[in-house]
């Protein structure tokens, strides 16, 4: 989608909320990150005007909570769990390795847009420790050796993908 129907798109949310104040801000934020996967500059401004916030008060709710994103997601999103379990188990090295064979930290997308990194406090699946999702498929008992075989294996897939679209 080009600048000009994102723009419309946040116009429409922002329409259906027509007097709205600052209590009105998250619920605006949710819905365009889930119209559009992310916040852009663009859109946090246009917020801005049509609540009469400024921007840098939208960016400071929108950063203290973690849900919300300011980069879009890889074609790869990958989620390393943290919790409990998963930490016992070694999902430190796990996501070392990831960082190490994206290039990237957490928070971050792929500059070719191939893969992004998240972590987060519990997947609900601690029997399956150390584990991480890859577009909400869940990854179980995962090592070093495993994350660069499906790095590998993702990549591999993109590339196919990439060779049918020519």
């Amino acid at each position: 989608m080009d600048a000009k129907g994102i723009k419309a798109d946040i116009g429409d949310i922002l329409a259906a909320h027509p007097d709205a104040g600052r209590d009105a801000l998250i619920p605006i934020l949710q819905e365009v990150q889930e119209k559009h996967g992310y916040l852009s500059k663009d859109a946090i401004l246009q917020i801005g005007t049509h609540l009469r916030l400024p921007a840098s008060k939208i960016y400071g709710v929108a950063t203290f909570y973690n849900q919300f994103r300011f980069q879009p997601l890889g074609r790869f999103h990958i989620q390393v769990c943290r919790g409990t379990a998963c930490h016992v188990k070694g999902s430190s090295n796990v996501l070392d390795t990831l960082k190490l064979e994206l290039g990237i930290n957490a928070g971050e997308t792929s500059r070719d847009g191939a893969f992004s990194l998240e972590v987060v406090a519990c997947i609900g699946a601690c029997g399956l420790a150390p584990v991480i999702t890859v577009n909400g498929e869940f990854h179980a008992d995962m090592t070093s050796a495993k994350v660069r075989a499906l790095v590998e294996e993702l990549r591999e897939s993109a590339e196919e993908e990439e060779d049918n679209d020519d």
